[in-house]
């Protein structure tokens, strides 16, 4: 039946997406702290304001990625 492949599929995407959440913990919480801090009040979310803590978690996540495959 293909729609539970499909399920089976996309339920394990989320959970490898959960397991590089966790071994990002602390890039993800920086990231999180930045977009907060940039977007509290009126003010707007600029691009590039947290790209140094984005390009951070994304290497984190590249690099995990890599050694769960």
């Amino acid at each position: 039946m293909p729609g539970k492949e499909v399920r089976t599929r996309a339920r394990d995407r989320l959970r490898s997406f959960l397991c590089l959440v966790a071994a990002c913990a602390e890039e993800a919480s920086a990231y999180g702290r930045c977009v907060v801090v940039n977007t509290q009040g009126s003010k707007d979310l600029r691009k590039d304001t947290c790209a140094k803590e984005f390009q951070a978690l994304k290497s984190c996540f590249t690099l995990n990625a890599k050694k769960a495959r």
